[in-house]
């Protein structure tokens, strides 16, 4: 079987970095992980072409070639996953897709021709989806109910990808959440009860990228690390040697509840193994929506000190804030600015509150008929849609909290010194290596044009730029390379909050740090 695997393009957003990748020489943050374990569950006889198409598109050649294409994408890829399977069923190629979001949505790609739906998880869902093929069968769904063993979950094919157009490879070692809020759509996807691979396991992937010649940063995917503690602090004290023996080949960065500022010993580990930052899902500091939308593990310990904490262990934090949930009351973006600038988070991901298919938010709302009909039904997955359901307090009024936040979050002047600070207070021995390492071609690329937009081209933050530059230096120099990094990463966002300006204006239709809205101006939701 000759097979194109194809994993579509993402749209500009916040966790693109545009102009980072631009500057860096770079294509793509991090490598599709589900696709390439795809690639290794498929028969060996079977011939395979992969494209990632954020990197490097396919040709005209591979589509002749292929006998089978195979999608995986997430809903903010809906556009270009679309138009994929159409094309493929234009040229009458089979079409097998599988991912988030055709598993979320299943009738969406049913509905652009796709023949296959390889749902759920792949290890148990791709072997049904063989023997359909071994029998001729021109079409099927194929999905479980139970979910896999990821021990039994086999090595990606990271020798598939175009590894130096990456800024970071990406690994897993876990999947599922025990905790309930009520807005995310992991714990439908992949349960509560978090399952986890085995450290030789892990190890032998993180060996197969050393071997393949990576040096630098690797995502740890889960979208919670530390949802089996036990077992996260198993792998972590086999990874710390196998760190020193190989001399620090890796810096690694995941995601994390924030009751990990709890566990003193888990936080030791972390920075011992290699870890130099952690997303935090924070949500909001305002208790009574952390309540209401059951991320209850927010409310146990102030959050600010927290932060705090985690940072005195070493580890930078990147963190999530949402605006519009149920009840929430006026100035709740405020209120979201004071807290990031309180314990200065360089890259807050300021979001306007989505329900995704099947969650537990979802089911709520459509009880409740508040859903909005139409094409918009479905969340499209970025951060700057606004909501797919009738909010509890003006849509204008959060729209204008959401523009105004991002404007404000991240004006130059004030994303620079959160970085700053945010690599001052970090706690680090004196003698650790850089927390964030860049191949080395990348990095003086990185840096030339770093000082040529940063400490040259903008009169505005030049001044600001050398004087930090340069106490970073002299006081923590093993910050540098991520201290760098951040710097650079604001050219993305001083663009991409201009973009998500106009697109919160093109779907109010007026911008809202220009106007008020008037009864006219307010758009007109439907609900469903």
């Amino acid at each position: 079987m000759k097979t194109l695997l194809l994993y579509p393009k993402f749209p500009q957003s916040f966790w693109s970095y545009d102009r980072f990748m631009e500057i860096a020489g770079l294509k793509a943050v991090i490598p599709p992980l589900g696709i390439i374990t795809v690639a290794a569950l498929l028969p060996k006889n079977w011939e395979i072409r992969f494209y990632d198409r954020n990197v490097n598109p396919e040709t005209e050649a591979d589509w002749e070639w292929c006998d089978l294409v195979i999608l995986s994408a997430m809903i903010v890829q809906k556009s270009d996953f679309h138009a994929l399977i159409q094309k493929a069923v234009r040229l009458g190629k089979k079409v097998a897709v599988g991912g988030p979001y055709p598993t979320s949505v299943p009738q969406d790609a049913l509905e652009s021709g796709a023949h296959y739906l390889i749902l759920d998880e792949g290890e148990l869902t791709v072997p049904l989806f063989l023997d359909a093929i071994a029998q001729g069968e021109p079409a099927g769904t194929f999905r479980s109910l139970e979910k896999p063993d990821v021990t039994l979950s086999p090595i990606p094919r990271f020798d598939l990808l175009e590894r130096d157009a990456y800024l970071m490879m990406a690994v897993q070692f876990s999947r599922g959440c025990p905790f309930n809020c009520e807005f995310c759509d992991i714990i439908s996807l992949y349960g509560r009860k978090p399952r986890t691979k085995e450290p030789s396991q892990i190890l032998a992937e993180l060996q197969t990228l050393y071997d393949l010649g990576w040096r630098g940063s690797v995502f740890i995917v889960d979208d919670n690390f530390i949802g089996n503690q036990r077992n996260v602090k198993r792998f972590l004290r086999e990874l710390i040697p196998w760190m020193k023996q190989r001399n620090y080949p890796f810096t690694f960065i995941t995601e994390a509840s924030v009751n990990l500022a709890e566990d003193d010993e888990l936080l030791h580990l972390m920075v011992e193994s290699g870890f130099y930052a952690v997303f935090l899902g924070i949500e909001t500091p305002d208790q009574d929506s952390l309540q209401l939308t059951r991320k209850l593990q927010n409310t146990r310990n102030p959050l600010v000190e927290a932060c705090r904490k985690i940072n005195k262990a070493g580890l930078l934090i990147y963190a999530g804030f949402i605006l519009g949930f149920d009840g929430e009351r006026s100035g709740a973006g405020e209120r979201i600015q004071e807290f990031v600038e309180e314990t200065s988070i360089p890259q807050p991901m300021l979001g306007i509150l989505q329900a995704p298919p099947n969650t537990a938010l979802w089911n709520r709302l459509k009880g409740e008929q508040r859903l909005i009909e139409g094409d918009s039904i479905h969340p499209t997955g970025d951060q700057n849609t606004l909501m797919n359901f009738i909010p509890t307090r003006p849509i204008a009024e959060i729209a204008r909290e959401y523009v105004e936040g991002l404007w404000k979050l991240y004006e130059p002047t004030n994303y620079l010194r959160r970085c700053y600070q945010q690599c001052l207070s970090l706690g680090l021995r004196l003698r650790q290596k850089q927390t964030m390492q860049f191949p080395i071609g990348k990095g003086l690329r990185l840096v030339t044009q770093l000082i040529w937009h940063q400490g040259i081209r903008r009169p505005e933050i030049r001044r600001q730029f050398w004087r930090q530059l340069w106490t970073i230096l002299l006081n923590k120099p093993q910050v540098l390379n991520l201290y760098l990094g951040l710097c650079a990463a604001g050219e993305h966002f001083w663009e991409y909050r201009a973009l998500a300006r106009e697109r919160i204006a093109q779907q109010l239709g007026y911008d809202p740090l220009e106007a008020s809205a008037s009864p006219q101006q307010k758009p007109m939701l439907r609900t469903g």
